[in-house]
């Protein structure tokens, strides 16, 4: 048995880090649910396609999932996530700090409704304090956190470092803290 069999993510992430967290879920055994916006779909489905059509990067970061469509920027695709949340164990997002308690799905409410669940929230700048509505992707995580100062040479601005790491961590770290808070889960009953 895998170690997460039993346990379901609703996965409304969306490009790299979040899709890496859920991954590593999916990897472990949980059944994961991608939602994607209908038409444009995941950010993730505009890189370099295959022969088929679709990226590597994307099929590899969402591997082991299931898939639907939802419009969370309408209420009737609000009101479907919250029928699904009776049903799921870990609610995983990545938009901009604040994104979901304007869309009327504060995690702190939905953990009050549901006390099971576990919400991990993946935005750059964290859920509060002057940044967090910001977005952030890779390059903004590494010069926001001073990481592209080491990079590079002396004589030239700043650089990129390689592979994305800024996202790989926050997915990886996202994945960790999930696995934590469903442990306590386990002793006490209750998400987070």
């Amino acid at each position: 048995m895998s170690a997460l069999a039993g346990v379901r993510v609703l996965d409304l992430t969306r490009f790299l880090a979040g899709p890496f967290c859920t991954a590593i879920l999916a990897d472990l055994g949980a059944e994961v649910i991608k939602v994607e916006a209908p038409r444009a779909g995941d950010e993730g489905r505009y890189g370099y396609p295959t022969p088929d059509g679709v990226p590597v990067a994307f099929l590899a970061l969402n591997r082991n999932k299931k898939g639907i469509t939802l419009d969370l920027r309408h209420p009737e695709g609000r009101a479907l996530v919250r029928r699904f949340l009776p049903h799921v164990d870990v609610l995983a997002e990545n938009f901009a700090g604040g994104t979901l308690a304007r869309w009327g799905l504060a995690p702190e409410e939905l953990v009050r409704e549901h006390p099971r669940l576990v919400v991990a929230s993946m935005s750059g700048f964290g859920q509060t304090g002057p940044w967090a509505a910001r977005p952030s992707y890779d390059i903004v995580a590494q010069a926001a956190g001073g990481f592209m100062s080491l990079t590079g040479f002396p004589e030239s601005p700043p650089t990129r470092g390689g592979g994305s790491l800024g996202d790989y961590l926050q997915g990886l770290f996202g994945a960790i803290g999930v696995l934590a808070a469903l442990n306590a889960r386990g002793r006490t009953g209750r998400g987070r």
